[in-house]
């Protein structure tokens, strides 16, 4: 009974290991590819899948996701002879897992070195300046190659970027120097700006300012004159209404004597000739009433008539 049990035990495993070899499960997204003796016979896709047990085998399990593959600095020459290395980073997807897995050894390998390869023609081609400027380029031109090229491997390459170009330290240091002199151009030009906006407009604010002022002032002369003038009228209609005699005349003369004669240092002071007419004519008036005190020989000075002008000499004052 031992070696009928032995060979049933034998039995089972043999069909529990010949159930997992034909039932195959393909997880989404993934591809599998099915040899029999060696040779291709078909591609497993996402499901359930059945396979001869011992007859077929799986060669290759392929991710179809877009994968991302970055690849490490590479030192690239450009136009005006200068080194920079350059990091990229693909972004590829397989399309065909037979392609993918008879039609090259390595596809992460070739891509690598496909890169490599097509970015030393680009950056050959352009100076440092262009390159550091033109990145879009550079990714278009990069990816339009690979593409193609790759395209009879199954893989189509969805994009290229260029995460860093990294130019030499001299050069660097250069171009920091030539940005910091930049900034400072640009700052000393808005400041200039600024100080000429300045000046104009305050040169405009005080050009309004003297304008307003020579308007007020000629406007204030105006009005001042006017009423000078409307004074002067008003004056004169009054005096013309009241109809003076010569007498009144002589008085007003007689009120402005001791204003003329105001101030210590008046020695010598002169007066129209006009001021003996109101004399006598004053004199004549006040006749009338009899004859004045102390009017003949008093501390006042004589009065002298020289070429139509009258000069009185007043006596000091002690």
């Amino acid at each position: 009974m031992e070696p009928i049990i032995i060979v049933l035990i034998i039995l089972v495993v043999l069909v529990f290991i010949a159930l997992i070899k034909t039932i195959q499960v393909i997880p989404q997204a993934s591809a599998a590819i099915v040899e029999r003796f060696g040779r291709y016979t078909r591609t497993l896709n996402a499901g359930l899948n059945i396979v001869v047990p011992f007859i077929d085998s799986i060669r290759n399990r392929i991710d179809l996701r877009e994968q991302v593959v970055p690849f490490p600095p590479q030192p690239v020459i450009t136009q005006d002879n200068l080194v920079v290395n350059i990091d990229t980073v693909i972004y590829y997807q397989v399309t065909d897992a037979r392609a993918a897995t008879y039609e090259v050894a390595s596809y992460i390998q070739a891509i690598e070195q496909l890169t490599v390869t097509t970015l030393r023609n680009i950056i050959g081609g352009m100076d440092l300046e262009r390159t550091l400027t033109s990145r879009e380029e550079i990714n278009a031109a990069l990816r339009g190659v690979l593409d193609e090229a790759t395209g009879k491997w199954g893989i189509r390459v969805n994009r290229v970027e260029l995460k860093a170009i990294e130019p030499p330290t001299s050069i660097q240091d250069s171009m920091e120097k030539q940005m910091r002199a930049d900034r400072d151009k640009r700052a000393a030009i808005l400041q200039a700006e600024g100080v000429r906006q300045s000046e104009i407009l305050r040169a405009e604010g005080e050009k309004q300012s003297a304008i307003l002022r020579a308007e007020g002032e000629a406007r204030a002369a105006a009005l001042r004159a006017e009423g000078e003038a409307q004074a002067i009228r008003t004056v004169f209609e009054s005096i013309h209404a009241g109809d003076p005699d010569q007498k009144l005349l002589s008085y007003q003369y007689l009120q402005m004597l001791p204003k003329i004669a105001e101030g210590d240092a008046n020695k010598l002071w002169i007066v129209p000739s006009e001021i003996g007419d109101a004399l006598k004519g004053l004199g004549g008036a006040l006749g009338n009433f009899g004859p004045l005190s102390g009017g003949g020989s008093g501390g006042g000075g004589a009065v002298k008539s020289s070429g139509g002008v009258e000069r009185r000499e007043q006596p000091p004052i002690d």
